[in-house]
């Protein structure tokens, strides 16, 4: 059985099964990144919810694994050197998954090389663009007087969805074949339902990207990994 107890963080979210990877995570756009690849990859884990409330996030126990306190982290005791290793930052994680698997990250290095861009245009440009817009527009940034900065990512996101839109264009996938880019995308394209702002940035005149989210919402892995860890 691994030993996991030099990970701080096992004394407050204490494995059951220490020799499969722990998922430290809750069901945001960024959080279901990492259960939804490795419900994907048909990786054994066991996931560990993690609220967002500071008495999860910033605890000495999380921070001891994710110093800049976000979801998801994971710690596989499986390493790459043979060595338990934890690690933080979803697109990480993708790629780490990814490669030790072998699987959703293409058949060659020009595979490889495009996935990752679309994956590092979501984690750059994608994920704080829309997650700025549901700050000024559904959550306290709405209340700012100056609308300015909502009209701001309001903005941006129609941009960054006409990208998208236009790159699925007589595709089915943001890379080509279905790959990690898609699992870092589409779970921020839904958030934009939760956000209430699919009609304010024309979300249905977008019609390859309202497709693709389609499919990707399809799948059976993304159903349950989009639930994992559970809410309540």
């Amino acid at each position: 059985m691994a030993d996991l107890s030099s990970f701080p963080i096992t004394q407050k979210w204490t494995p059951q099964n220490p020799d499969v990877i722990q998922l430290f995570s809750f069901p945001t756009p960024n959080g279901v990144k990492a259960s939804i690849a490795l419900e994907e990859m048909e990786l054994p884990y066991e996931a560990h919810k993690v609220t967002l409330a500071d008495a999860d996030v910033k605890s000495p126990e999380f921070l001891s694994l994710n110093p800049n306190n976000k979801i998801p982290a994971i710690i596989d005791p499986n390493g790459p050197d043979g060595t338990p290793i934890g690690l933080f930052e979803s697109g990480a994680i993708l790629i780490y998954l990814a490669e030790k698997t072998g699987k959703l990250i293409g058949d060659n290095a020009s595979d490889k090389a495009h996935i990752i861009q679309w994956l590092m245009f979501q984690m750059g440009g994608l994920g704080p663009m829309l997650g700025q817009l549901g700050f000024f527009y559904k959550f306290a940034g709405s209340e700012i007087e100056d609308k300015r900065p909502q009209e701001r990512y309001i903005g941006e996101a129609k941009r960054l969805l006409s990208v998208i839109d236009k790159e699925l264009a007589g595709k089915d996938w943001i890379a080509g074949g279905y790959s990690i880019a898609d699992i870092a995308i589409a779970p921020w394209l839904g958030a934009l339902e939760f956000y209430g702002a699919k009609e304010v940035v024309g979300w249905d005149d977008h019609k390859n990207a309202v497709a693709y989210l389609d499919r990707f919402l399809d799948r059976p892995a993304v159903q349950k990994g989009r639930v994992t860890p559970a809410r309540d």
